[in-house]
């Protein structure tokens, strides 16, 4: 599979090939070097969707909306972040690999992690953020073989409700700068609903589907504009934009 690039702003760098062959041995370094937060902290999104908006595919999940060229630049946008956040529901929905540098924040208010399927062979590298209400359920729901070694960090809530900036705010306090959010949707959305996002890297998979699951969530939030930073196409006509957020 071939990725072509189509477009690269000045302000995200020279270009330094303008075709890449997923799988090639240079292509990991060159996507790491091509998604580099420009600054840190750096908060961004990575989704994908179907053209019609949607965040799941014909099986119910993201699964079948990404591909091998997709699946690498999730791995480069992972090797450069600190921490890889995550909603507990995509966790229980979809299961969840611990990436093989960054940390995997898991973030819940119930503290319902029941059928994680989290690797307890990376456990040490999973965060959980939750209010303090909810540590004991926490607890219970990670099992024997993961809480020993997961870490759990409590935030502020309101009401037992997490807000996205007591979390981006808590994971700073322990180091973790460069973030990428993966969902799902509610959570992409919240982060967006309060401003907090810098970059938005959305995969868009050429399939529409009446799948009811908006990639964004369906609460609704103030338009944001976007500049193009760079435009990547694959041989099956998937696209893969860098969006720089403006600020408000």
């Amino acid at each position: 599979m071939i990725l072509r690039l189509l477009h690269r702003s000045r302000e995200a760098g020279p270009d330094v090939a303008t075709r890449l062959e997923v799988g090639a041995d240079d292509t990991h370094e060159v996507l790491k070097g091509w998604y580099a937060p420009p600054t840190t902290p750096w908060l961004r999104l990575n989704l994908i969707a179907a053209v019609s908006g949607d965040a799941a595919g014909t099986d119910g999940t993201s699964d079948t909306l990404s591909n091998p060229a997709d699946r690498a630049i999730l791995r480069a946008i992972r090797d450069v972040a600190d921490a890889v956040i995550v909603g507990a529901k995509s966790v229980r929905a979809e299961g969840y690999r611990v990436p093989s540098t960054a940390k995997l924040v898991v973030v819940t208010s119930s503290g319902d992690l029941s059928g994680h399927r989290i690797d307890a062979e990376r456990a040490d590298r999973v965060v959980v953020i939750c209010p303090s209400s909810a540590v004991a359920r926490v607890t219970e729901s990670l099992g024997d073989s993961l809480c020993g070694l997961a870490t759990i960090l409590v935030a502020a809530d309101t009401d037992g409700r997490l807000a996205p900036a007591a979390i981006v705010e808590r994971l700073h306090a322990e180091g973790l700068r460069s973030l990428v959010c993966e969902g799902g949707p509610s959570l992409a959305g919240q982060f967006l609903h309060d401003r907090l996002v810098d970059e938005l890297c959305l995969s868009t998979s050429p399939i529409v589907i009446g799948s009811g699951l908006p990639v964004f969530g369906t609460e609704r939030f103030d338009a944001s504009a976007l500049t193009l930073d760079q435009l990547l196409i694959d041989d099956q006509s998937s696209l893969y934009a860098r969006w720089k957020v403006q600020a408000a």
